[in-house]
C-alpha cells in the first residue's frame, strides 16, 4: 500500500485544516511538519493521505517555491498518487505570490498544464461567485482581510488576484457551470484548456459544489485551493477500489495533562474568541513593546503559569486590535514586532509544557508554525474535529510509555466565538 494523497500546506494551521477535512471523508492522515530528510516516519499501511506543513506563505517567494518543490519530491518518493497544494480559504497573498509561483512551479515539475484554484469554504463563510470572493456576506476586499498585516487583500476577484502572479491565463468556471455537476465542471475545464488557459478559479457556494468540483479533478495531477475541496478527492480514490470506508478515520490515542491556550493570532474571529475566555479563565498578556524593551515576559508569563494552570485552562495571548497592531509595528517595523512575539510564545509553549501542560491549543499560523518547532513536533496524527477546519492532534512520537501531547492549531480567522472554551470536550 503507498500513500494516496501527497498535501502540500503554506502553513501549520492551514495544514491541519487540510488534515481534519480528509479524516473527516474517511481518509487516515498524517500531518508532517516541515519536509522530512529521511524516509517514512510512519507505517504507510496505516496511512492514507500526508500533508506536508511549510511556513511558505509569507516568506520570499524564490523561497517558497524552493521549499514547496522539496516537499514535492518527497511526497513523490513516498508513491503519492495525486498532489494538492493548500493555502488560505482567503487566498492570502501579495501581487507578486506566493500562490501563483508556486502552483506554477509544482505544475512545471508534475509536468501539467492545467489545474484549478478554489479556496472556497462554505462552512467558515468562505464562498466564490462569479470568480469573486466572500467571507460571510462581504467581499474579501470589504472584509477583516482588508487590513491583514501581511497579506491585505484588497481585491475580491481572485481571477484578477492570481492573474497578477501567473504567467499563464486564469479562466473562470462559474456558478452556472458547477451547479450543473462534475461532468458539465470536467467538461468547462476541457474547453478551459482549449483556450490555452492554465488555471481556473472555480466557484462554489455549498459543500454539494465542493464534493462536485472534487470528483471533477480526479484525473489532475494537481489540484489548489483551501481545505474544501478535500470533501470532494477521497471518493475518487474509493471509486478505484484504492480507499476503503474508513469509520474511525479520526481516531486518536488518550491523552492527559494539564490545559492551556496560546494566541498569537489578530484576527477578528480570534479576538472574540480571546475576550470570552478572558471572562472565564485566569488569562496573561504578552506585550510587543515590553519584549522589545528586553523585559523578561517569558520568565513572567512561566511563573503566572505556574501558579494557575492547575486549577482551570489558561489563556497566554498577544492577540490585539488592528488599530493596537498598527501602533506597535509603527514603532518596531512588521518583522521584528511579530518576530519578537513569535519567539516568546514559542518559548512560552515549551515552558508550559514542562510545567505538565498536555492539551495545548495555538491560535494563528505564524504562531503555530513558531510553537510547533520550539516543541521539536516532528509531525501529528489528525483527530476529531472541534469546529471546521480545525481538528485536534497528537504529536507523533517514539515508542514511549508517556501520553502524547493533544495540539489543535487554530487558524486567526477559523472557529466559533467558544471555540476555546467548547474544545476540551472533544478530547476523550
Amino acid at each position: 500500500m503507498t500513500v494516496l494523497l501527497g498535501c502540500i500546506a503554506d502553513d501549520f494551521t492551514g495544514g491541519t485544516d487540510l488534515a481534519g477535512m480528509l479524516v473527516k471523508a474517511g481518509m487516515r492522515t498524517v500531518q508532517l511538519i516541515g519536509t522530512p530528510a529521511g524516509p517514512l516516519p510512519f507505517n504507510a499501511d496505516e496511512v492514507d493521505a500526508v500533508v506536508i506543513a511549510l511556513k511558505s506563505r509569507t516568506s520570499q517567494v524564490d523561497e517558497a517555491v524552493a521549499e514547496s518543490l522539496a516537499a514535492l519530491h518527497w511526497l513523490q518518493q513516498a508513491g503519492c498518487q495525486q498532489f494538492y497544494f493548500k493555502y488560505c480559504s482567503t487566498f492570502d497573498s501579495t501581487p507578486r505570490g506566493n500562490i501563483g509561483p508556486v502552483a506554477e512551479a509544482l505544475m512545471q515539475a508534475l509536468d501539467t498544464d492545467f489545474t484549478i484554484a478554489c479556496p472556497a469554504f462554505p462552512a467558515n463563510g468562505r464562498t466564490i461567485y462569479n470568480g469573486y470572493l466572500f467571507v460571510g456576506d462581504a467581499l474579501l476586499s470589504e472584509s477583516g482581510m482588508r487590513n491583514h498585516p501581511l497579506t491585505p487583500m484588497t481585491d475580491a476577484s481572485l481571477v484578477r488576484v492570481l492573474q497578477q502572479q501567473v504567467s499563464g491565463q486564469v479562466g473562470l468556471a462559474d456558478y452556472g457551470v458547477v451547479e450543473k455537476g462534475a461532468a458539465a465542471i470536467g467538461a468547462r475545464f476541457a474547453a478551459l484548456r482549449e483556450q490555452g488557459c492554465s488555471f481556473a478559479i472555480v466557484d462554489a457556494v455549498s459543500d454539494r459544489d465542493l464534493e462536485a468540483i472534487g470528483a471533477a479533478c480526479a484525473d489532475l495531477p494537481l489540484v489548489t485551493g483551501g481545505s474544501g475541496i478535500a470533501l470532494g478527492l477521497p471518493e475518487n480514490f474509493r471509486r478505484r477500489g484504492l480507499l476503503a470506508r474508513q469509520v474511525s478515520a479520526d481516531a486518536l490515542p488518550a491523552t492527559g495533562g494539564l490545559r492551556a491556550v496560546i494566541s498569537g493570532s489578530c484576527s477578528v474571529a480570534t479576538q472574540k474568541q480571546v475576550a470570552l475566555m478572558r471572562e472565564q479563565a485566569p488569562a496573561f498578556h504578552v506585550d510587543p513593546l515590553q519584549l522589545a524593551r528586553g523585559d523578561d515576559v517569558v520568565a513572567a508569563a512561566l511563573v503566572w503559569a505556574a501558579a494557575h494552570v492547575g486549577q482551570a485552562p489558561v489563556l497566554i495571548y498577544a492577540t490585539a486590535t488592528p488599530e493596537a497592531v498598527r501602533t506597535v509595528q509603527a514603532q518596531l517595523g512588521v518583522e521584528r514586532a511579530g518576530g519578537l512575539v513569535e519567539q516568546a510564545l514559542a518559548e512560552i509553549a515549551l515552558g508550559l509544557v514542562k510545567l505538565g501542560v498536555g492539551q495545548l491549543i495555538v491560535a494563528g499560523g505564524e504562531t503555530s508554525g513558531a510553537v510547533v518547532k520550539a516543541l521539536g513536533v516532528s509531525g501529528l496524527r489528525i483527530g476529531p474535529e472541534i469546529d471546521p477546519g480545525v481538528p485536534w492532534t497528537t504529536a507523533l512520537q517514539e515508542q514511549s510509555t508517556a501520553l502524547p501531547l493533544a495540539l489543535a492549531l487554530k487558524s486567526g480567522n477559523f472557529g466559533s466565538e467558544d471555540f476555546f472554551v467548547k474544545a476540551w470536550s472533544r478530547l476523550s
